[in-house]
């Protein structure tokens, strides 16, 4: 009874415990240091657990500029990613796409690319074309694409933004903030880290194929950051006369990734000078621990009336703990096992929790899963096990 009681309270534990594959989602550490900034708003996150590291006034909604694109790339890269496209599918050029002005690549009407290289053109030239191209190849229309970007932004918890279009240029009401910013890089540099191909990529081309033949167009990348910073990976540039001069800057160092957002920088220069003040603010104080990698036993829990008497406990994600550098201490390790676990038993099925120890306290915890399937004893085995226990 008290066997089956307590297997009864560890699952109800496990059950609304929560798996925590990178800590301190939502910590924030205080500026401890003025770095100065001139730009109106400022926010330096650290990618992996989405601690904030520096913030200056971070959810004051402003206009984005084509910071914007960057959910519009997010969009486009889940659309693949459900199977709505291939990026060899090709793209027709609408009246309305041909007419955006500000940065593009000068698509005509009529004229066709291949979803790839629209892509491209947006990571790296910031091509307003383009992005309303996609916008109306995934949607239908550019309105019905603002739809998805703003429930999109919902779901990401981007209560300071609302979109109006597609590419960012100046439009009444269009507004994000440097947090919201970051959040949306977030989830497109940690899901799709393939577009590295792109927002890393200083110089590329595309061809225009028209009524006049065919010609071929450079793209050069807006952001300077990928030539001027160490460990730079993207992201996006933005500027606009409303919006002053945007970026949302990635970089990955010593196996730490960091974002960097400014808005209504006072020019173009400035914005890189201090996004690169923020990164290396970061670098230079934070570093990032492992926790045992996906996969890595820690023990066995046994199973009541399966094939095999047991099954492992094995860790379900990697975690990953900020810790600022110079107060790094020794790692400790605790598991928490169910008692037993009844067969069928699937693998994947949570068993118990990894919990970390740093110096003595509690800093987060895991889920352990089963290891492998575990069918239910057959009858043959049931009997094999109680003549064994007789003799």
């Amino acid at each position: 009874m008290r066997h089956r009681v307590l297997t009864a309270v560890l699952t109800l534990l496990f059950s609304v415990g929560c798996c925590l594959p990178a800590l301190a989602a939502e910590k924030q550490y205080e500026n401890l240091t003025d770095l100065g900034l001139t730009s109106k708003s400022a926010l330096l996150m650290e990618e992996d657990t989405g601690t904030i590291l520096y913030e200056q006034n971070s959810h004051e909604a402003l206009p984005p500029a084509s910071v914007t694109k960057v959910m519009t790339l997010l969009l486009i890269y889940e659309g693949e990613r459900d199977g709505k496209f291939d990026w060899t599918d090709t793209v027709q050029v609408s009246e309305h796409a041909a007419s955006m002005g500000g940065s593009q690549v000068f698509l005509e009407e009529g004229e066709t690319q291949t979803a790839a290289d629209m892509t491209k053109s947006i990571a790296i030239a910031s091509a307003n074309d383009a992005a309303v191209a996609m916008a109306e190849f995934l949607a239908g229309s550019e309105e019905a694409f603002v739809q998805k970007m703003n429930e999109r932004a919902k779901e990401l918890g981007m209560e300071d933004t609302n979109f109006v279009n597609a590419c960012g240029l100046d439009t009444e009401g269009h507004v994000s903030s440097a947090y919201d910013i970051a959040l949306m890089s977030r989830e497109l540099m940690e899901n799709f880290p393939e577009i590295k191909e792109y927002t890393t990529t200083w110089q590329d081309s595309i061809v225009h194929k028209t009524r006049r033949g065919e010609e071929t167009f450079g793209l050069t990348n807006t952001n300077k950051l990928i030539q001027w910073y160490d460990g730079a990976t993207g992201l996006k540039t933005g500027s606009t006369g409303n919006a002053l001069y945007c970026l949302s800057g990635t970089a990955e160092r010593d196996g730490m990734g960091l974002i960097a957002v400014v808005m209504a920088a006072p020019d173009y220069k400035v914005r890189f000078r201090e996004v690169m003040q923020l990164l290396d603010y970061g670098f230079a104080n934070y570093a990032i621990e492992k926790g045992r990698e996906k996969g890595y036993a820690m023990g066995e829990v046994p199973v009541e009336k399966g094939m095999t008497d047991t099954v492992e406990a094995v860790v379900a994600e990697e975690i990953s703990v900020l810790v600022p550098k110079g107060k790094e201490a020794q790692w400790e390790t605790k598991t928490e096992l169910l008692p037993a676990v009844s067969a069928p038993v699937e693998a994947g099925t949570k068993v118990g929790e990894l919990v970390y120890l740093r110096d003595g306290e509690e800093i987060g915890r895991v889920e352990l899963t089963a290891g492998e399937n575990v069918e239910k004893a057959n009858v043959d085995t049931m009997l094999r096990r109680m003549l064994a226990g007789w003799c």
